[in-house]
């Protein structure tokens, strides 16, 4: 035996080993629905684990290994051989950044920004008037990595915790949003759009229930906030309740009344609520209904999140379907822009905006996710420079970047219209430079204990398994093994 031998047997098994596991392993996020299942629906074949000649010699080969003088550090028994892990997620683990969704996330915040500037003074090119997808590319990024969070537990046979579901959520929310409530509260001459309403609907997250606009519109985006808050504890109970019937068709059953049911029911919020004003040609309040009833409540605005629910359910369910998109992404990619290219010739303000448009806009984000999220697309391997920090700014830059505009409007009043190229500068640098003080100062440390305090949670539950676990139960890869998404869904 050469003194290189050892060792590249040793690679062969692990390889072997890696092989084996990704294919065969609950967990793996392909191979166990691809062993239960035919490989005319899944598109997948499993590798047999090694049986036979084959399996005799590797045991002959690890007896030659045994025999073998290795130093110290890497001393090799049959006991102590690494065990296999379960396969790395397409775009990202838990240590790794995804870039194609962070490159999204970083599209929909400046989209967003964009489109709140031009009401300071600053003119921008027509397309900066359809920022308002951003708030939908964000309801389905929301939908896509909430939704994996739950369902690859489904997937694994596992009970998603609750409790440490929802303090999560808490954790990552709500410090960053009171601390700017109360600056709004505090510091009324920074408030865009006059007077703040009652706080206790900002609280309560009723915002966008119970909206009074008349009154004054300073923090009105936090409406987005308040459907993400009321998905985080609806989304919980129904996925629960398909998982007590699991299937495609009561899951489809489902989309398809959440949707449906959207567009009829905006349908008829237009036509008694907004249509009458516009006939009667009173803009202002046709305007007012039409963001009270139709663009702000959480009854109207799900189709973002249920879509990216809906691409989470694939990628846990049909590993088939989710590699056959994988190996498509550039054609997603391509259909989600001819969507939002069609959703741009539509005014949000008619009959066919309020019934069609959020569900074109919803199915043309998923595309854009579903292709970003491919390791087959450059966007969604290769991270750009800047992105991953924009992207990790974005919910700091979403709750503070309108009180800063306010502010710039006090302090530098018709900066925009002198020199508006200067103007934009200034106002993208101090929001950038507000969000990452809100970044460093609150979300971070909270972002921190919570993934502390998870982790503490994570490792008492794996004492108390191995601690009642029977000998060679305990080690064994299962749901808990397998890597998260990826931070930046949090």
């Amino acid at each position: 035996m050469t003194a290189w031998e050892p060792y590249f047997t040793f690679f062969q098994y692990c390889l072997g080993s890696f092989r084996s596991h990704r294919y065969l392993q609950p967990g793996s996020g392909q191979g166990w629905h691809a062993s239960r299942r035919p490989a005319s629906r899944t598109g997948l074949t499993a590798r047999p684990l090694m049986r036979g000649p084959v399996r005799s010699t590797f045991r002959q080969r690890l007896s030659g290994l045994r025999r073998t003088a290795f130093p110290a550090e890497i001393a090799i028994t049959e006991k102590n051989l690494p065990l296999p892990v379960a396969a790395p997620l397409a775009h990202g683990t838990d240590r790794s950044r995804a870039p194609g969704i962070d490159l999204l996330r970083a599209a929909a915040i400046v989209a967003v920004m964009l489109y709140h500037i031009t009401s300071h003074g600053i003119a921008l090119p027509a397309i900066v008037e359809h920022g308002w997808m951003g708030v939908d590319l964000f309801f389905v990024l929301s939908g896509y990595l909430i939704g994996w969070q739950l369902w690859r537990q489904y997937a694994q046979g596992a009970t998603p915790d609750w409790r440490k579901f929802m303090a999560g959520r808490a954790l990552r929310i709500l410090p960053a949003y009171y601390v700017v409530l109360v600056l709004y509260v505090l510091l009324p001459a920074w408030r865009e759009g006059g007077d703040l309403q009652p706080p206790w609907k900002f609280v309560t997250f009723t915002l966008n229930l119970l909206p009074d606009w008349e009154q004054g519109t300073a923090y009105s985006h936090a409406w987005s906030l308040c459907v993400e808050e009321h998905f985080y504890l609806l989304f919980p109970a129904v996925a629960w309740l398909l998982a007590r019937r699991p299937g495609a068709l009561p899951a489809a059953a489902t989309a398809v009344g959440l949707v449906g049911g959207g567009m009829l029911l905006r349908a008829w919020l237009w036509r008694d609520g907004v249509a009458p004003y516009l006939d009667a040609g009173d803009t202002g309040t046709a305007m007012r209904q039409y963001v009270a009833t139709i663009y702000n409540p959480t009854w109207s605005r799900l189709d973002g999140l249920l879509m990216g629910v809906l691409l989470a359910a694939v990628r846990a369910f049909r590993p088939g379907w989710w590699a056959w998109l994988m190996r498509r992404a550039w054609l997603s990619l391509a259909i989600g822009a001819v969507l939002l290219a069609c959703g741009t010739r539509i005014a949000p303000m008619s009959a066919a905006g309020a019934v069609v448009l959020f569900p074109l806009v919803a199915l043309g984000c998923t595309c854009l996710l579903a292709g970003a999220a491919s390791p087959a697309t450059w966007i969604g391997r290769r991270a750009l420079p800047g992105v991953a920090s924009l992207a990790m700014l974005a919910f700091s830059l979403y709750l503070t970047h309108k009180q800063v505009y306010g502010w710039l409007d006090a302090a530098l009043p018709g900066l925009g219209r002198q020199a508006p190229v200067l103007a934009l500068l200034v106002y993208a640098g101090a929001s950038v430079a507000v969000a990452a003080l809100l970044y460093l100062a609150i979300e971070r440390p909270f972002l921190r204990l919570r993934d502390r305090w998870l982790s503490e949670k994570a490792d008492s539950a794996a004492a108390v398994i191995s601690s009642v676990a029977p000998a060679g139960v305990a080690g064994s890869p299962g749901p808990s093994s397998a890597p998260r998404a990826t931070p930046s869904d949090s």
